[in-house]
């Protein structure tokens, strides 16, 4: 067998072994291999584990950070007929704005979780998690606006 058939093989094979076990943004696996949604993990933390819940909510938030910068560039980048009049109007596209305010209120329940009381636990994790949902949905339909 030649050489580049062998590294074909290698890469077929190694890029399987590596999508197989990526779940996608915002889900975890559970024991029984099934998806768990990000907003029903953070549910899942108790006052104990409030450091652990804190750091999985941050980089949740710091994921989806970057898709919405992403998604931004993308905005700024339409040059279709309905972006350009947008622009001359002075209009941002109606769900970026709800994505913005949703994630400036996925920031504010993150930051209220990390100085949750024993007592005010539940209440603040399902608060973040609730907005995180909300903050994911909003990220969906302002996606669903612009083109790719």
């Amino acid at each position: 067998m030649n050489r580049l058939a062998s590294y074909g093989i290698v890469a077929i094979a190694l890029s399987a072994i590596l999508t197989q076990a990526a779940p996608a943004l915002g889900q975890t696996s559970t024991t029984t291999g099934a998806k768990k949604p990000a907003d029903e993990t953070i549910k899942g933390y108790t006052v104990e584990k409030k450091n652990e819940a804190v750091a999985y909510g941050k980089k949740l938030v710091s994921d989806l950070d970057v898709q919405i910068k992403d998604l931004e560039k993308r905005v700024g980048s339409d040059t279709s007929a309905a972006a350009a009049d947008a622009k001359r109007q002075g209009k941002d596209i109606k769900e970026l704005a709800d994505l913005k305010a949703a994630r400036a209120k996925t920031g504010k329940h993150l930051d209220e979780m990390s100085k949750a009381s024993a007592e005010s636990w539940d209440g603040m994790k399902h608060a973040f998690a609730d907005s995180y949902k909300d903050l994911q949905k909003a990220y969906a339909a302002a996606a669903a606006k612009v083109p790719k």
